[in-house]
């Protein structure tokens, strides 16, 4: 699967791209703001990776346009899945800290038209 980080946090973003990459996975890309996260939204991805708050605000929006271009997405944030807007509530959610097979086993569910790599 080609997947897109949305995470401020460096170390962060380096483990989420280890992780993914070892499974398989090619990471398209691994950006820290809004402002990168509105340019890359027409690279070509299955699957994004999106922390709440990262530079520039929240990464609501951001999901808003996913969900209208039909890409899955999954957030991975330290925020509470309560305080997502009620029109993503329903979105896959990682806590962190995150498990390595959890992160692995939402980013699976959240893109089920695709095969395994």
């Amino acid at each position: 699967m080609r997947i897109l980080i949305l995470e401020d946090d460096p170390a962060i973003a380096f483990d989420l791209q280890a992780i993914l990459e070892a499974d398989g996975h090619e990471v398209v890309d691994s950006i820290s703001s809004l402002a990168e996260a509105y340019q890359h939204l027409d690279d070509r991805f299955d699957c994004a990776l999106l922390d709440i708050d990262v530079i520039g605000g929240k990464s609501f929006g951001v999901a808003e346009t996913l969900i209208e271009r039909h890409i899955p997405f999954v957030f991975v944030s330290a925020s509470a899945p309560s305080d997502l807007p009620q029109s993503l509530q329903r979105a896959a959610f990682v806590a962190k800290p995150f498990e390595e097979k959890v992160l692995l086993q939402t980013v699976e569910h959240a893109v089920p038209n695709l095969l395994p790599c």
